[in-house]
């Protein structure tokens, strides 16, 4: 189906699948392109009845409480990132061979509607740091003063940043593999996969279908393609991708960079990737210090931002400007409060081992505060790895068991408190027991390994709680 020019939705059949985020911007995009707009939706509560009659007060029809059969007529489907591939309503439209998007491969299908040159996509995926780096990317896009914003799965629509009336230069994009699942034709100027470890496993079905979709953001990259040398999968992911003639690899390192890399060296970022003269040659870009917070994942992060930015040509100064002037988000690896000369720090966004694992890595001397939801995972690697930095552990939530069991066979001289209890009022506890067992030096994380769902409603409430127990500490 063509999509540049309007008359192409002309009195089109198309379906959204889900309300929410992507799916009422969807709507409304296409029905005001003239598109005939079914939108379906699992739900029935009073949220989903409120939006219907938003959308059908505009002449959408949408029908609640039945997203697994087609509409008839469906000529495309538009879904929600969310929605599973096994559903029952792809299984239809694949049998009647109707194509489905997701709304960032309608936003990059929407590109140029206007008229106007679209502006290029630099692309963020990987299971950690991605809100993180895209928003360090726009810092320093916008130090270069050009015109851009973090939008994608950061939560700004791509859609709004396509369609609106502000004209970027070029945009910062975070996407997660949802999302690239149903992206089949986007192709970035240049995109990094960050890094690679299990998750979302039941969504995608395995590891290889995971990082199959990850690997979707190389496809057809222009200029570079950005890999983490520490993980070897983001470069195997490289290699397999079908690019355009003279994209290069590019990796970032937190050791000393060999050509065609950024990298480390004596507490400077430098570029060994895009300067004159590479084999010989290396630039610097900013110090280790101007990284918030300096942590070796989050140095990796600044790496990875620099390079997409150096791929698009923006000048050294502009680096070290953009990272200086970043501010990280609330409960990622955040400073809460320094008392008695322990050091408290609220990491609630390290929802999955991975995370977890560069969390603690940044520190000598660990009271970890972990546990939630395990999402399936596993944490005999993460207890092992990171054993000779615990002083001593304190766990919540309904899966801290599955954590418990890690550190009896890896860590058997941790001292453990196991909080029997999965009410907000946990971690006022969790706090104080970790006070108890720290001295001055140490550092208080709450690091949880697990999602917060089984006690608060998102990792952002539970990193409120931390803060707030912590607060109390000198009361």
């Amino acid at each position: 189906m063509g999509s540049r020019q309007v008359t192409d939705w002309q009195g089109k059949n198309v379906t959204v699948a889900g309300l929410g985020v992507s799916g009422i911007p969807a709507a409304k995009v296409l029905h005001g392109l003239g598109a005939k707009v079914t939108v379906v939706n699992d739900g029935d509560d009073a949220r989903a009845r409120e939006q219907a009659a938003e959308l059908r007060a505009l002449g959408v029809t949408v029908r609640l409480g039945d997203g697994a059969t087609l509409p008839e007529g469906t000529e495309l489907i538009v879904t929600a990132p969310g929605w599973k591939p096994d559903k029952p309503l792809f299984t239809a439209a694949h049998r009647a061979g109707v194509p489905v998007w997701g709304d960032v491969e309608l936003a990059w299908r929407l590109r140029g509607l206007d008229g106007r040159e679209a502006a290029p996509w630099l692309c963020v995926t990987g299971t950690n740091g991605k809100t993180t780096t895209t928003q360090m990317l726009a810092s320093i896009l916008k130090a270069a003063g050009l015109r851009t914003a973090a939008v994608g799965n950061i939560g700004v629509s791509l859609l709004d940043a396509v369609l609106g009336e502000e004209h970027y230069d070029v945009l910062a994009v975070e996407l997660s593999s949802y999302q690239l699942h149903w992206a089949p034709s986007l192709r970035a100027h240049s995109a990094a996969v960050l890094n690679l470890a299990p998750d979302h496993l039941d969504w995608h079905g395995s590891m290889e279908a995971y990082a199959k979709d990850k690997g979707r953001i190389y496809e057809g990259n222009r200029v570079a393609c950005v890999y983490n040398v520490a993980d070897k999968a983001t470069e195997d992911l490289v290699r397999e991708a079908d690019v355009e003639e003279g994209c290069r690899a590019i990796g970032f390192t937190l050791a000393a960079p060999a050509p065609s890399q950024l990298g480390v060296v004596d507490g400077i970022l430098v570029d060994r990737a895009f300067v004159e003269n590479r084999q010989e040659n290396a630039q610097e870009l900013a110090e280790v210090s101007d990284v918030n917070p300096p942590a070796p994942h989050n140095i990796a992060n600044a790496l990875a931002a620099a390079a997409l930015a150096r791929a698009f040509g923006v000048p050294p100064q502009a680096v070290r400007d953009g990272l200086r002037a970043f501010t990280p988000d609330a409960h990622r690896i955040a400073l809460v409060a320094d008392v008695d000369g322990v050091a408290y720090i609220d990491d609630s966004k390290a929802t999955n081992t991975h995370a977890a694992e560069a969390s603690l890595a940044a520190y000598e001397s660990i009271v970890w505060i972990a546990g939630g939801l395990a999402k399936g995972a596993t944490f005999d690697e993460l207890v092992a790895k990171s054993a000779k930095r615990l002083r001593a552990v304190v766990l919540i939530g309904a899966d801290r068991a599955l954590i418990h069991e890690a550190l009896t066979r890896h860590a058997p001289e941790v001292p453990v408190v196991d909080l029997d209890r999965t009410d907000t009022g946990a971690m006022l506890a969790a706090v104080q027991e970790a006070r108890r067992l720290a001295v001055e030096g140490d550092t208080v994380l709450l690091a949880p390994a697990c999602a917060s769902m089984d006690m608060f409603v998102n990792y952002n409430q539970r990193g409120d709680a931390f803060a707030q127990a912590v607060g109390e500490l000198g009361t």
